[in-house]
């Protein structure tokens, strides 16, 4: 039970951080670089001693009058995250404004126990918007870290920035999160935006097709139970980087298929083999529980990720789900992508998503979006010439897609979508997109073949993978051996798509201003290294009212 109590006599909101705070960042980043290398296989083998709080605190889902503040307890050093043990306990949690809690504004106690995997989720309200706050939390002897977060800005309110780590696609097996470590050292971010694949459901080894595992994942095999899953996940969170990144800042996250399967629909996946590995729905709620007992995301309509979230009135941030309603994939080629029965999103969240495009009276529309959504086809010809030879010989109406887990196999949902757009007047729509290892700048244009001349509806900025692999990865090869080709022809059967880069592992972060939407790429030196570098790479930006993307020369400072 919780008791969140707001002490009228603090001080009104601290201001927004706007520049890099270099002293900060220098703490935040020698700090994680402290923690003991070997966390992941002292959480997964006990402590040896009582209590403690081995996998961080995080914060999520920032509202303007509330937080989710999240954490786990290792009650006894038997308590491993998956295995059933330790007995119920009370943990205290305080949220303050000040990092030394002498002004303490809420806080209360919750029991946490084996039925939440000793997880830990405080829905904290009646707090004031656009403030920072500490928070951190206590259990017989053990202390917890102590985590910053912030509120969002009143509904209402002018915003004048918003700022967003991006990121996706997190194998553990192919590297270290050193983009997880560049972004919690910036020390200018309001939250981090994670666009699904958190963890990975492989068994050991089958997932790093350079042929090395950096290090092991926990448990070895393929996760299918809840157990399993619950192991995976607390993995992921010994992790110092990661660690660090979200006791920095809150996080805003939609799953993938890999938080389930490979390419998961509503009905199986490619990775999931019912005869012997059970029950695909059984699976899948097994998946979804360990997600939000180990996520600091809140259960949305459904049990699904998909959600709104408000930062003024700069920018509305609708986040899907693209798993749980979608219908199954077709093969490339197929031309079913564009029948009417197959969906991506279901009835009602497309028709939620509408709804709330329409109603919005935000600058700008940001979609956190887990496949692509921009065309991606050859042999691609105007709609009045393809369409009726297509449906003749039943191939896709808008060219042949490579990627029928993208939007390109669901083309009615997008057709409908983006017509919503046009017929609507909806301007300044942004999708963020991850999934595919490879990071692209794009506009979505109306019809894709007559591009540029039938223009846009929106534009989109896909992240690369944190450590998964991509091209020069799968293939064995040097960089840029095959993907320049490669990316040169996707290009010129494609010319909405502006920018690709398929062989780099990185992150993005997005400046959002009332004139602008502008990502900025970083690219990492190695991933293989856990003192990897970053880079500034590229940069594109989209001004309001333009629905298209223009290259930019530096980042946003």
């Amino acid at each position: 039970m919780t008791d969140p109590i707001h002490d009228k006599s603090v001080a009104l909101a601290t201001p927004r951080p706007r520049r890099r705070q270099v002293l900060k960042a220098t703490a935040i980043a020698a700090g994680a670089a402290a923690l003991p290398l070997a966390l992941a296989d002292r959480a997964a083998a006990g402590t040896g001693q009582g209590a403690a709080f081995l996998h961080g605190v995080a914060s999520g889902d920032p509202l303007p009058d509330g937080l989710l503040l999240w954490t786990r307890l290792t009650p006894t050093p038997d308590a491993v995250p998956g295995s059933g043990a330790g007995a119920d306990t009370e943990v205290r949690w305080e949220l303050a404004t000040d990092k030394a809690f002498t002004a303490v504004v809420a806080s209360g106690t919750v029991t946490t126990s084996a039925a939440t995997d000793h997880t830990v989720k405080v829905d904290a309200r009646g707090l004031r918007a656009d403030t920072a706050y500490w928070y951190r939390f206590s259990a017989t002897g053990a202390a917890s870290p102590v985590g910053r977060t912030r509120t969002a800005p009143a509904s209402e309110a002018a915003v004048q920035r918003l700022r967003l780590g991006v990121a996706s696609c997190a194998n553990w097996e192919a590297g270290y999160f050193s983009a997880y470590r560049h972004l919690a050292a910036r020390g200018d971010l309001d939250a981090f935006l994670f666009l699904g694949d958190y963890i990975y459901e492989y068994k050991s080894g089958e997932f790093c097709a350079a042929g090395t595992v950096v290090r092991p994942h926990e448990p070895a095999h393929e996760i299918l139970d809840l157990a399993d899953y619950r192991t995976r996940h607390g993995r992921y969170k010994t992790d110092p980087d990661l660690q660090a990144l979200h006791a920095a800042v809150p996080t805003i996250a939609i799953w993938d298929d890999h938080e389930f399967a490979n390419d998961a629909s509503s009905v199986g996946a490619e990775n999931h083999t019912p005869a012997t590995e059970g029950d695909w729905a059984a699976r899948v709620a097994a998946a979804k529980q360990a997600y939000f007992e180990w996520m600091p995301v809140r259960p949305s309509i459904a049990g699904t990720t998909y959600r709104r979230l408000r930062y003024g009135r700069l920018a509305d941030i609708n986040l899907l789900d693209l798993r749980s309603f979608r219908s199954a994939q077709v093969k490339v080629g197929n031309g079913d992508v564009d029948s009417p029965d197959r969906t991506i999103t279901g009835r009602t969240q497309l028709d939620w998503l509408k709804a709330g495009l329409s109603a919005s009276d935000t600058m700008w529309r940001l979609v956190g979006n887990s496949v692509m959504i921009s065309p991606v086809a050859f042999l691609s010809l105007p709609d009045y010439l393809l369409r009726p030879v297509a449906k003749l010989l039943g191939l896709p109406g808008e060219g042949l897609a490579i990627n029928p887990d993208q939007w390109d196999g669901y083309t009615h949902d997008r057709r409908e979508l983006l017509g919503h757009l046009t017929s609507q007047g909806i301007r300044n729509t942004v999708f963020l997109t991850g999934d595919i290892h490879s990071a692209w700048a794009a506009d979505v244009p109306n019809e894709a073949a007559t591009y540029p001349a039938s223009g846009s509806v929106a534009t989109e900025f896909v992240v690369t993978s944190v450590t998964s692999d991509n091209v020069d990865d799968f293939l064995h090869v040097a960089p840029q051996t095959v993907s320049l080709v490669a990316a040169a022809a996707l290009r010129s059967a494609n010319r909405h798509v502006k920018w690709i880069d398929l062989d780099s592992h990185g992150y993005g972060v997005l400046d959002v201003t009332p004139d602008q939407v502008q990502m900025d790429y970083y690219i990492l030196s190695d991933r293989t290294r856990r003192d990897a570098t970053s880079t500034w790479t590229r940069s594109y930006r989209s001004r309001s009212g333009t629905q298209s993307l223009e290259r930019v020369w530096a980042p946003v400072k």
